[in-house]
């Protein structure tokens, strides 16, 4: 049998201007349409989102009926110390300057601690608050006033000891830039609300993290999925606003021809970006009506801005707890507050007092103000950091005695939860003596994470993507529901 050669003129366009994808759905007899459904299959909540150019952010049914309704996460990066706000140890006072028992700390490998490093003791005094009668440190009067409103969980543990794998492992549950955060993973599951907002909003605050873009990436979801960095004042997001001259109208008569262009091209080549692009448009042209009104704190009484402490027209964590208070009012569904301040290898207790003081007040008035307005029930608040603090002064029994400081300590770490279906005024997990081991209750990361997902009513083993071949998922192959911290 003699087959003939087609031309090479024939061959090289096709080769450079003709994707797979495009010759299937080019195929007769609907064989490419049929291809591409069936690899399309299994995609998730969100499988129609590539075959159409519905708005992928659309609210969706979750696996079940949860109790929240969105997130406002105050990732408190760079790894608070415990020792000094949460986990109070009475033998690190009665054992101050002695070196930690050998056999406690055998095989364990720190970048700035000797094996004679002596036991630092909290640097704040303790007492027991509210009703609940847990102990908090000196550091946070605020959040005493609503102690009998959170779950504080003190047996976190992690796997990376340092900041940006660290950091990146809590937002997206694996330590390497590259995969969807838990932001992207919630909108993804449960769309938005709103739609005249991004459904996944970022404010920093402070410094930026050491994980960067990869702490509200969508990694390899469709790009309508990644949080938004807002700024805390003027515009939210640069360019926002149309240029002068340029009227409502006008622009309104454009974007509908550039969305004419992006339908077609998405009937030729099936693109879930160009949904994304689609969405994008639109929610950035409602934002201009909105985000004026969403960004002006001085809307709000005196009294809510003075129990933030939050001042209209300036950058600060104070101001972003106020607006993502907004956010979730507005229907937003997941608020990330990055605030990196907290690695403190010398000088702790004044380093600890000072970002206490920039963030203590704020969050217990979030919680307040959600209280107030009847949100709390469904909003779920989370604060934490990647990791905690080492027991041991950093250095050597003779070293930083002027002005101690402790170092990072994957082993166990604290946070805590409030509002959205959480216990209110109890305390999960415990540390051994020093606060060096967590004994009982351990939490990893993955388990906090499902733990959010089945708050908000995701299972977090059947919230995945097909990505390269197989399924993924936020926790990986691992995760349990903490079940103490249920409602």
């Amino acid at each position: 049998m003699h087959f003939e050669v087609p031309d090479r003129e024939f061959i090289e366009p096709l080769r450079h201007r003709t994707t797979r994808r495009q010759l299937l759905n080019q195929c007769g007899f609907g064989i490419g349409r049929i291809a591409l459904a069936t690899l399309l299959t299994g995609l998730g909540p969100h499988a129609a989102a590539v075959q159409t150019d519905r708005n992928p952010l659309d609210p969706q049914t979750p696996h079940r009926t949860g109790k929240a309704k969105s997130v406002i996460h105050l990732f408190m990066a760079g790894a608070p110390s415990q020792l000094d706000m949460f986990d109070y140890k009475e033998t690190l006072i009665k054992h101050a300057g002695q070196p930690v028992p050998p056999e406690i700390i055998k095989d364990q490998r720190y970048a700035f601690i000797r094996p004679d490093a002596a036991m630092l003791p909290p640097q704040f005094t303790f007492k027991r608050c509210g009703q609940s009668g847990t102990h908090l440190s000196e550091s946070l009067p605020h959040l005493a006033g609503v102690v009998d409103e959170l779950t504080i969980i003190k047996s976190m543990h992690t796997d990376q000891f340092n900041h940006a794998p660290a950091q990146i492992l809590m937002t997206t549950g694996f330590p390497q830039p590259g995969r969807p955060c838990m932001g992207a993973w919630v909108t993804y599951g449960l769309g938005s609300e709103s739609d005249s907002l991004p459904a996944f909003v970022v404010l920093p605050s402070f410094k930026g993290t050491s994980g960067g873009a990869a702490n509200w990436s969508s990694g390899f979801l469709p790009s309508i999925y990644q949080g938004v960095p807002f700024r805390s004042q003027g515009d939210p997001i640069l360019n926002v606003s149309s240029p002068g001259g340029y009227d409502r109208r006008l622009q309104r008569e454009s974007l509908d021809l550039i969305a004419s262009l992006n339908r077609e091209q998405f009937e030729t080549v099936n693109d879930p970006e160009i949904s994304s692009r689609i969405q994008a448009y639109e929610t950035a042209f409602r934002m201009q009506s909105t985000a004026p009104e969403l960004m002006d704190l001085s809307s709000e009484s005196k009294e809510t801005l003075q129990m933030y402490g939050a001042v209209p027209g300036t950058s600060s964590f104070a101001n972003n707890c106020l607006l993502a208070r907004r956010l979730v009012e507005r229907g937003v569904r997941f608020v990330s507050l990055l605030h990196e301040g907290w690695d403190h290898h010398t000088n702790i207790k004044e380093s600890v007092q000072e970002q206490c003081q920039l963030t203590d007040q704020p969050a217990a008035a979030l919680i307040k103000d959600l209280k107030a307005r009847g949100l709390l029930d469904q909003t779920l608040v989370v604060w934490g950091g990647e990791f905690g603090r080492t027991p041991m002064v950093q250095g050597g029994l003779g070293q930083s005695r002027s002005k101690p400081g402790r170092d990072h300590h994957p082993q166990s770490f604290c946070c805590w939860l409030a509002g959205g279906g959480v216990k209110s005024g109890v305390t999960v997990g415990r540390t051994d003596d020093i606060g060096f081991r967590v004994v009982e209750d351990p939490v990893h990361v993955h388990d906090m994470q499902a733990t959010i997902l089945h708050l908000l009513g995701l299972n977090h083993e059947l919230l995945t993507f097909r990505f390269q071949g197989r399924e993924f998922r936020l926790t990986d192959v691992g995760g349990k529901i903490v079940s103490k911290v249920l409602a």
